[in-house]
């Protein structure tokens, strides 16, 4: 049986996300990563992935590379901006009820595109032609407004730093609370929800949101 076959609890999947984590810094793989190619014929019959991942679409963010993970072992939801809208709280619970995954990390990251179109938008007032782009900027507002009406909307570095981790934390919440089942799993079967930050630069992934000491 694989590894990710095998009952896995929340903390359990986020320690082999923080050491695929720290393979990837060191420009490591683990063994499972090199031959994952081998069970093709295995996953065809089914899945049990051991960690669920909300993150964004940028291409420089892939959570499979970045934790050092192979075939069926991640549930990997993308967006641009790591948002949350009904379809991504139903892959969620999609995931967390068929195949009894218990950690969800939501992950967003530095640098983010979706992030400096909504500080556009809220700071300069340029907004996207595009109404579609306009509804991801309008589902991180909520998060990024109070930052900008500070003393940091004069530091558009920090400003932004804050603003990927409030969106974060705020996504985050919203799978949370915007779902009886999510909220259920939560209360009585082990589901946990984290907010992490992939730092581009440095390649370490922070999770910082939803731990007990966050």
């Amino acid at each position: 049986m694989s590894r990710s076959a095998q009952t896995c609890s929340a903390w359990e999947a986020l320690e082999r996300l923080r050491e695929g984590n720290r393979r990837f810094t060191q420009n490591l793989t683990s063994l499972d990563r090199l031959l994952t190619y081998q069970r093709r014929a295995e996953l065809s019959a089914g899945q049990r992935p051991f960690a669920v991942i909300l993150g964004c679409s940028d291409s420089r963010a892939p959570a499979e590379i970045l934790f050092d993970q192979g075939l069926g072992d991640l549930f990997v939801i993308r967006v641009a901006g790591n948002v949350v809208a009904p379809s991504q709280i139903g892959s969620v619970e999609f995931a967390v009820s068929r195949y009894g995954t218990r950690l969800v990390v939501v992950l967003g990251h530095i640098h983010c595109g979706a992030i400096d179109a909504t500080l556009e938008s809220l700071v300069a007032g340029e907004d996207s032609d595009s109404r579609h782009i306009a509804s991801i900027v309008e589902r991180i507002k909520p998060a990024v407004l109070p930052l900008v009406e500070t003393e940091l909307r004069h530091n558009r570095s920090a400003l932004h730093r804050a603003a990927v981790r409030a969106n974060i934390r705020a996504s985050a919440n919203q799978l949370r609370h915007g779902s009886a089942i999510i909220e259920r799993l939560i209360a009585e079967d082990g589901l946990i929800v984290i907010g992490a930050e992939y730092n581009l630069d440095s390649g370490l992934v922070d999770f910082f949101d939803g731990l007990p000491d966050a």
